[in-house]
């Protein structure tokens, strides 16, 4: 929320050399960045890491690489990130490390080119990957990575399709897929006292699959969908009139805020009927009509950090003042060190076959009773005890289902007031 340093540099041991900038802005949940296509076809490796049973066949020295693939003006993304993951390794290292040798982080440099920023990393050994964060690159990490047998969790992927993108098993994800936000938006307006919610959205993939979220939710609700429609570019007018009965509008969008909520306003949607996506989150103030948003509330993904996890955060980077994916990046982190640590082996299939069950999922292996921790160290104590465990992570429930991703997802809401400026407003939780 408050405002960006920009500053570069370099840290101690165990920190990688890192390039990236931090820069002024509200705090935005880009996750995703452009949609685009995923191919469904990949050159993977058969069966499913997820639940297969492998013996050990790591070398004895946890490695963890990170992919850094903001760039330009989303490239402060990467920082907050990569304090998050050098945050669990050192954890971990006090802790004990992996098999009595310390976990390491291999060099990470910033690069859009996931595909060949993900064969440099298996070449220097890695064994997880954390990254990236944009849905549209995960389809060339995935592909190098599984075929190597190297786990990928992303923070901040969100994209639909990538929950059916054939990984053999070795992706997952630590933030929701887009259809949750859906439910999250239909799960405000519920809470409100609505009955019948329109869903209106922008055309094209994203607001699609955040829309059929939406409209799946409002049946599972007993709602009434009246008048959803897609609108195309910033002009959703005629979309707004046909909305005039709904109860709450919910609507969907990842850009062209200004101009959408205008014209929602000059329809009579307005105010606290209006529930909205993340990508409409903004400061708007006197570029819309005075108290046009006083009520809306506005929906993104993850929760505020606990002042505890930011002060350990700033203990990497303390120029940081913009957490986006910092919690999400720990909890990956922290899940394939406790994995490789309950299989008691680094390699990339061991830690994919126990990412399930110690996050608090189901694995299909009849599991015994697991015991709720929180925070890396509390969690490695117990297993290093024979003691099976949840993780309860820094950003919420995990729970990997069979497709990596998590089942619990939860958001932090924000009020506009009547100056048209949103404030945190408490949070809501999905979960399937």
């Amino acid at each position: 929320m408050a405002a960006l340093i920009a500053r570069t540099r370099r840290g101690a041991d165990p920190r990688p050399h890192r390039a990236g900038k931090a820069r002024a802005g509200l705090l935005r949940a880009l996750a995703g960045g452009a949609a685009a296509a995923l191919a469904l076809a990949a050159c993977t490796p058969g069966g499913d890491a997820r639940t297969a049973q492998p013996g050990p066949s790591g070398d004895g020295v946890l490695r963890i690489g990170l992919l850094l693939d903001n760039e330009g003006e989303s490239a402060y993304l990467n920082d907050a990130q990569l304090a998050a993951v050098v945050l669990a390794v050192q954890e971990a290292n006090a802790a004990g490390g992996h098999a009595g040798k310390p976990v390491e982080l291999l060099d990470a440099e910033p690069s859009a080119d996931t595909g060949a920023a993900a064969r440099r990393l298996v070449e220097a050994g890695a064994d997880v990957v954390i990254g990236p964060t944009d849905s549209s690159r995960a389809p060339a990490a995935i592909d190098v990575l599984a075929h190597a047998k190297v786990t990928l969790i992303s923070p901040a992927n969100t994209s639909t399709p990538l929950s059916s993108y054939p990984s053999s098993g070795f992706y997952f994800r630590t933030t929701a897929a887009e259809a949750a936000e859906g439910a999250a938006l239909v799960e405000l307006a519920r809470q409100s006292g609505a009955r019948s919610v329109a869903v209106l959205n922008q055309a094209g993939s994203r607001g699609k699959a955040v829309a059929d979220g939406a409209k799946a939710a409002l049946g599972a609700a007993g709602l009434e969908d009246a008048g959803s429609a897609e609108f195309r570019g910033h002009d959703a007018a005629a979309a707004a009139l046909g909305a005039q009965e709904a109860d709450a509008v919910a609507v969907v969008a990842h850009d062209g805020g200004p101009a959408i909520l205008a014209q929602l306003a000059e329809a009579g949607l307005s105010g606290g009927r209006l529930v909205l996506s993340d990508g409409l989150v903004g400061r708007y103030g006197s570029a819309l009509a005075a108290r046009s948003l006083e009520g809306a509330r506005v929906v993104v993904p993850g929760v505020f950090p606990s002042a505890e996890f930011q002060t350990a955060i700033l203990g990497q980077d303390e120029d940081l003042t913009d957490m986006a994916f910092a919690a999400e990046a720990y909890d990956a982190a922290a899940l394939a060190i406790l994995a490789a640590a309950v299989a008691e082996d680094d390699a990339g299939a061991s830690i994919a076959s126990r990412l399930t069950a110690v996050s608090g999922g189901d694995p299909g292996t009849g599991s015994p009773d697991r015991t709720d921790c929180t925070g890396l160290p509390a969690c490695l104590e117990l297993a290093r005890a024979g003691r099976a465990v949840d993780y309860e992570g820094q950003s919420g429930p995990v729970a990997f289902d069979g497709h990596g991703d998590i089942t619990t997802a939860r958001f932090m809401v924000l009020r506009f007031g009547a100056d048209n400026l949103p404030k945190v407003d408490g949070e809501v939780t999905v979960a399937r």
